[in-house]
């Protein structure tokens, strides 16, 4: 497709949750599609189940697209506030003869569905028991709205972007509910007014709505708009193949933003999931929207990889300056971040994150690393106890104290020196001393670079942990 103002998509979010992973990809195409073609990304709330729509929810799904930076254009669509047009769209389709209003209680369609279908293999319904009604039968009042299928109309077919073309034979829908008893717009009917009056071109969103595509068409066709065109993205699965769990990645937005995963990283992770450009992996947002198209979406679900997006994150983190990741953990991760080192200036906890950022890959695991560097550990990893203490490790540790209390300048460089040379004395290679030290430092025989881990842990704490160590061997 050429470029085209003219294109103009949409995400439209309902406020009964967090921004779900699996709706910040589906937003990210769309947003992708419309930079691409230098159109326009328009933002819609769907929040007329008014029972289950909640303001903080709507809150944090604007927060969350305020955190990606995936800007929309023009103002957010709220639904609840077009409920009156939306009215006046069905009363039309009524006056119309295209709609009807229905005065069958639930229970009268219950007993009729059971006593006409008890043997039918497919679910009707609806009987169309008000179709031709002149008037409400004996005075009553309550009643919905439902849309009367074209008599003359067998299937219907349309052509999707992703999936190819689609038919669904018409027999396989009854006449639906537009409108609630009480004048409350079902789903199907209100988003096909709303798409029209925001002149959406495209709809781009989870296979999961395919279902609700001939509905949407016979609306749009029944009401004088111009259908735009769709495109089903498949669905996340887990690793197992199966619809994407919670222990697969399910969770909201929020939760990734605490766990320390970077915007663009999960931006650029998500991108790659179900779309390809080649064998890269590391975009840009200028890139994304360069090479995006519709046509490289896979017509099968893709699998969702932690690994791979922890990864991905590493990359963006490595790129970050020490002062950006500190700036990103207090935002995101934890705010009071700062405060949790009273022995250390801003400089010394950027020193650490300098250590770590090529170590680490979210900022969570960073700032567990920069507590433990802080506050040490009574814990030790068994393992590498294990692998590197032995009966001569305690003589060891004590020579090693000795040593660095006779240290006047605590640096890197003195530490290194004085290290090396006790290991030449003792005639035993320096990884054979390093281990130890920093098992005593951390708990756990990998990390930074032993000298680096001193000059910030400092003489006094140093020794206290070596001493602490030598009376646990």
């Amino acid at each position: 497709m050429n470029k085209n103002t003219n294109v103009r998509v949409r995400f439209a979010p309902s406020p009964t949750g967090h921004l779900h992973i699996g709706g910040l990809r589906t937003a990210l195409f769309n947003w992708l599609f419309a930079r691409h073609h230098g159109g326009a990304f328009l933002l819609r709330i769907e929040d007329t189940d008014m029972e289950r729509s909640m303001i903080e929810y709507r809150d944090s799904i604007l927060q969350s697209f305020a955190w990606t930076q995936l800007e929309h254009d023009e103002e957010i669509v709220t639904q609840s506030e077009r409920i009156a047009e939306h009215q006046r769209v069905a009363q039309q389709l009524i006056d119309a003869g295209k709609a009807y209003r229905c005065y069958c209680s639930p229970e009268e369609l219950l007993a009729r569905y059971g006593k006409a279908h008890a043997d039918s293999d497919f679910f009707v319904t609806y009987d169309g028991h008000c179709r031709n009604l002149n008037s409400a039968p004996n005075g009553a009042i309550s009643h919905v709205v439902r849309f009367k299928l074209p008599d003359d109309c067998t299937e219907i077919t349309f052509d999707d972007l992703i999936k190819g073309q689609i038919s669904f034979p018409i027999d396989q829908l009854d006449d639906f509910i537009i409108l609630r008893s009480g004048g409350f717009p079902m789903y199907n009917f209100v988003v096909v007014v709303d798409d029209a009056f925001m002149r959406i071109t495209h709809i781009i969103r989870g296979e999961e709505h395919i279902v609700n595509t001939p509905k949407q068409i016979l609306l749009y066709q029944a009401c004088g708009y111009s259908i735009p065109q769709f495109a089903h993205l498949p669905l996340i699965l887990g690793s197992s193949g199966e619809k994407l769990s919670k222990r697969d990645g399910a969770t909201s937005v929020v939760e990734y933003r605490r766990e320390g995963y970077i915007p663009h990283a999960l931006l650029n992770y998500l991108a790659r999931l179900g779309w390809s450009h080649g064998d890269q992996e590391i975009f840009s947002l200028s890139e994304l929207i360069e090479h995006f198209s519709l046509d490289h979406i896979g017509k099968k679900g893709a699998i969702f990889d932690f690994e791979k997006l922890a990864w991905v994150n590493s990359v963006y983190l490595k790129a970050m300056t020490d002062e950006q990741i500190l700036d990103a953990i207090i935002t995101d991760v934890d705010t009071h971040f700062i405060t949790r080192f009273p022995l250390w200036d801003v400089e010394t906890i950027k020193r650490v994150i300098a250590l770590y950022k090529e170590r680490v890959k979210t900022l969570k695991m960073m700032v567990e690393e920069i507590v433990l560097v802080h506050d040490g550990t009574q814990e030790r990893n068994q393992d590498d106890m294990q692998k590197w203490i032995t009966a001569d490790s305690p003589s060891h540790v004590d020579a090693m104290i000795t040593v660095l209390e006779q240290q006047n300048v605590f640096d890197h460089d003195n530490c290194a020196a004085a290290t090396k040379e006790l290991a030449g004395h003792l005639g035993i290679k320096l990884v054979t001393l390093l281990q130890p030290i920093r098992l005593a430092l951390l708990g756990k025989a990998s990390g930074p670079g032993v000298f680096d881990l001193l000059a910030i842990i400092g003489k006094e704490k140093t020794i206290q942990r070596l001493k602490a160590f030598k009376r646990c061997l």
